[in-house]
């Protein structure tokens, strides 16, 4: 067990309409230098696949835009704790990151946690904050196959989409009357 900070500031830009966050960084991320490196992991096939578009190439600099051309923002929940390898099952002695101030800088309207953990841990400890709740997506970890085989799993995937094609909606309509909303 190891007592770890996160490694990286958060992905986002002032387009950014929809944030999605792990629990922590696992090792192979780390290594990596980036979010959802382990190789198994179904994170960059998954969003690809429910936004209708190709899978960015395993290289930092074009997943970083790849997310922010489909104003996604990206980040995790903790911004230190104790952790056995990967597990979140044995995440204790954990700090929450803050999200206020990324939210004030964005046009954020939704929030996602990949993974029970995530989504409790965000839910308890950074919702106040926030001034937002996450929504539950099923985790994209090689550990979680038997979900991801299942028809459910990109349907609840299908919620990031949605969120995005909603925002493109409500913008095209507060164009043509002039009224903006942070409403998604």
């Amino acid at each position: 067990m190891a007592h770890l900070i996160h490694p990286w500031p958060p992905l986002y830009d002032a387009r950014s309409r929809v944030l999605i966050l792990g629990s922590f960084p696992s090792p192979r991320s780390r290594e990596m230098g980036f979010y959802y490196g382990h190789p198994q992991n179904l994170f960059w096939a998954t969003i690809a696949r429910v936004l209708g578009v190709d899978e960015p190439p395993r290289d930092v600099r074009l997943r970083e835009e790849f997310l922010l051309r489909h104003r996604i923002a990206l980040w995790d929940v903790l911004h230190a704790c104790t952790i056995e390898g990967a597990s979140d099952a044995s995440i204790t002695d954990v700090v929450p990151n803050r999200f206020a101030p990324i939210l004030a800088r964005s046009a954020i309207c939704a929030i996602f946690t990949t993974g029970k953990t995530a989504t409790e841990l965000f839910n308890r400890l950074c919702a106040e904050e926030a001034g937002m709740t996450a929504n539950y997506l099923p985790s994209t970890s090689p550990a979680n196959r038997a979900l991801q085989a299942k028809p459910a799993f990109l349907q609840q995937w299908a919620q990031v989409a949605a969120a995005l094609s909603d925002y493109s909606s409500a913008k095209a309509a507060s164009m043509r009357s002039r009224t903006a909303s942070r409403s998604c």
